[in-house]
């Protein structure tokens, strides 16, 4: 049996998620589908400029499959450059880390990283923070 897939770390998630050549808006069909964490793995490597264990220890996955994920990503907008396909961003298996928290001292709304920031108020420091995310806690969620 195969091992279940890890879920991966995403700091960003994108505002346009569609992509298509001009001149061919209505061929939505052949669109190429980019993973969110295809196009994170491109992000921290191309342009954060992170090393591949960098990249992996941020996305919380080996450098092996970093690897695999990056491959797939690139392989996957090089195929939509050439046979001038478009490109959607969707889907995956990620969570992405950011909340949008509150700090009950000075009333401090911030959004942060789940992983590494949420126990802190960047403005006074203070440790009595809650999420804003519809009234819950921060949960690391996976999103497949």
């Amino acid at each position: 049996m195969a091992r279940p897939i890890k879920c991966r770390r995403v700091e960003f998630l994108p505002k346009t998620t569609s992509f298509i050549p001009l001149g061919k808006e209505g061929s939505k069909s052949k669109a190429i589908n980019l993973k969110v964490e295809e196009l994170e793995a491109m992000r921290l490597k191309d342009i954060e400029g992170l090393t591949q264990q960098e990249c992996a220890d941020e996305m919380g996955i080996s450098r092996q499959t970093f690897q695999n994920i990056i491959d797939s990503g690139r392989k996957k907008v090089a195929q939509a450059l050439v046979e001038g396909r478009g490109i959607n961003i969707k889907g995956g298996n990620y969570v992405f880390t950011h909340c949008r928290l509150k700090c009950k001292s000075c009333n401090e709304i911030y959004e942060a990283n789940f992983i590494r920031d949420k126990n802190t108020c960047p403005n006074c420091h203070s440790h009595k923070i809650v999420c804003k995310n519809k009234g819950a806690k921060c949960k690391k969620l996976c999103i497949k």
